[in-house]
C-alpha cells in the first residue's frame, strides 16, 4: 500500500470576484470555470488508493478530472459521518460501512446504472468464491454491499439493485517471511508468537486490524476459540491483548509499525524475519531483489476490502460524472492495473482483456510465470519459473478465515490496545 500522499489543491476563487455581483461574474469568466468544475470530481480517500495514473488514464479517457482528498482511514469516516458535501466520490473499507450507513449520508448505488454491475465477483455479492462459501467473521462485504432502497439507512438481507459500494481494491493478507533468514517452513499463524523469533517479529498497529492478526494467532496457539473475531466479547479482547503483552514484555516485538514503507524496510534490513504484512509491502521488498514470502497458512487468510460510495447529496451532473467514472474504473484498464500491484479487481473478466495471457497465468491462476512479471512501473517484481504466493485467486480468496471489521465493543478494544501499545 505504498502511494504517497496525494492530498489535491481545492480550487479557489477569489473573494473580490465574489463580490462582483452578477454582471461582474459574466463578465469575470467565472460561469465557464463553473461549468468545468462539474467535471472535476473530488475524490475523498487514504493516500494508499489515490493512484495518480489512474486519475491520469481516467481524464484522457474521459475529460473528467479526479482531485484527491487524501485523509487517514479514521478521517474518512468522520468526513462521511459529519462533511457529506464535502466530496463527490467516497473510497472508503466496507468495514466503515456500520458506522455511515446509519447517518444516511451516502446514496445507494442503482445497479442499473453500472455497466458491469453484474459481473462483478461472488466473493461481494454473495460472499462466494468458486461457488464455495468462504470465511465471514467480521464484516464480510455481502453484509452491507446492499441497501433496501436509494436512501436507505439500513443494509438489506438480500441482494437489491441498491449497492453501499461497487468494490475497488481487496486481498487477503497473511503474514510476510524472509525464507533466507527462517531457513524452515512457515505454516501457522502461531509462528508470529514463536520465541523462535524473539525480537525479530512485528506486528501491525492498527487497533482494529491488529487485532484480528493476534486472534488468529491465538486461534492457532490453541488459547481460545472465538465465535466472531471481528466481535469480541470483553473477556476475548482481554484474553487476546494479556497474550500480546505477554508477548511483547519477553520482547517478542522488534516493532510495531504502522506504516507500510516501515514495514518494507524493516523487513529489507533483515531487522524482522516474520510481521504482519501487505501484500504491495512484500512486493514492494522483493523489487529490491530481496527474498520475501507473503506466506499462505494453513489457518487461513484475514481479508479486507474497498468500494467507492456517493454522498446523498450527489445530484446532476456531478452524479453523472461519479457513474462515469465507475463504469470506466470497472472496465477493464483499472483492474488490471490493479491486479499487477498484487490487489484484486471487482470484474475479474474485463480485468483478463487488459492483460497479458502470462500475467493472467502468474497473477489469478497461480501458474508459473512464462516470463518476467514486472509492477505497472515496469519493475521486475517476480523472474520467470516464479510462481505467486498463495497460488489463484481460487485458492488465496477461497480461504479466507475473517474479514477486518469494527467491533461492538470497538472504544474498550482501542483502549486494550493502547494498553499492549504502552506496555
Amino acid at each position: 500500500m505504498s502511494a504517497p500522499d496525494r492530498t489535491a489543491r481545492p480550487a479557489t476563487i477569489k473573494r473580490r470576484t465574489l463580490l462582483q455581483g452578477t454582471a461582474g461574474i459574466l463578465a469575470s469568466g467565472i460561469a465557464p470555470f463553473v461549468h468545468a468544475q462539474e467535471k472535476v470530481l473530488r475524490y475523498l480517500g487514504t493516500a494508499v488508493n489515490q493512484d495518480k495514473a489512474i486519475a491520469e488514464k481516467f481524464k484522457a479517457d474521459t475529460g473528467i478530472e479526479i482531485q484527491y482528498v487524501a485523509v487517514t482511514t479514521d478521517d474518512v469516516t468522520k468526513r462521511a459521518v459529519t462533511a457529506p458535501n464535502s466530496f463527490d466520490l467516497i473510497d472508503t473499507e466496507f468495514f466503515s460501512l456500520r458506522k455511515i450507513v446509519p447517518t444516511g449520508n451516502l446514496k445507494g448505488i442503482d445497479a442499473r446504472r453500472v455497466k458491469n454491475a453484474d459481473k462483478i465477483t461472488t466473493l461481494f455479492t454473495r460472499g462466494e468464491v468458486a461457488g464455495k462459501a468462504v470465511g465471514d467473521q467480521g464484516t464480510a462485504p455481502k453484509k452491507v454491499i446492499f441497501l433496501e432502497g436509494e436512501k436507505s439507512k439500513a443494509f438489506a438481507k438480500a441482494p437489491t439493485q441498491w449497492m453501499t459500494l461497487i468494490p475497488t481494491t481487496y486481498n487477503a493478507d497473511t503474514l510476510g517471511i524472509r525464507p533466507d533468514l527462517i531457513k524452515r517452513p512457515i505454516e501457522s499463524w502461531a509462528e508470529l508468537l514463536n520465541p523462535e523469533f524473539k525480537g525479530k517479529a512485528a506486528i501491525l498497529n492498527i487497533p482494529s486490524i491488529g487485532i484480528m492478526d493476534a486472534a488468529m494467532v491465538v486461534e492457532a496457539k490453541g488459547l481460545h476459540k472465538y465465535k466472531d473475531k471481528g466481535n469480541m466479547s470483553k473477556a476475548e479482547i482481554d484474553l487476546t491483548i494479556r497474550t500480546l503483552i505477554e508477548a511483547k514484555k519477553s520482547g517478542q516485538f522488534r516493532a510495531l509499525w504502522k506504516d507500510f514503507n516501515e514495514s518494507v524496510n524493516l523487513m529489507s534490513s533483515g531487522e524482522v524475519v516474520i510481521q504482519s504484512m501487505w501484500s504491495p509491502a512484500v512486493t514492494a521488498v522483493r523489487s529490491k531483489g530481496i527474498d520475501c514470502v507473503f506466506q499462505p497458512l494453513k489457518e487461513g487468510y484475514r481479508a479486507w476490502a474497498s468500494g467507492f460510495g456517493l454522498p446523498a447529496t450527489l445530484s446532476g451532473r456531478k452524479l453523472d460524472a461519479a457513474y462515469a467514472f465507475i463504469d470506466w474504473f470497472l472496465d477493464g484498464w483499472a483492474g488490471a492495473y490493479l491486479n499487477r500491484q498484487g490487489y484484486y479487481s471487482a470484474v475479474l473478466e474485463t480485468a483478463k482483456d487488459k492483460m497479458e495471457p502470462y500475467e493472467w497465468a502468474y497473477w489469478m491462476e497461480g501458474k508459473p510465470a512464462a516470463q518476467d512479471i514486472r509492477s505497472p512501473q515496469g519493475v521486475v517484481i517476480a523472474k520467470a519459473g516464479s510462481v505467486r504466493d498463495g497460488g489463484s485467486y481460487e485458492q488465496r480468496m477461497g480461504g479466507i478465515a475473517c474479514w477486518n471489521a469494527v467491533m461492538d465493543e470497538n472504544e474498550y478494544m482501542v483502549r486494550k490496545w493502547n494498553e499492549f501499545v504502552a506496555a
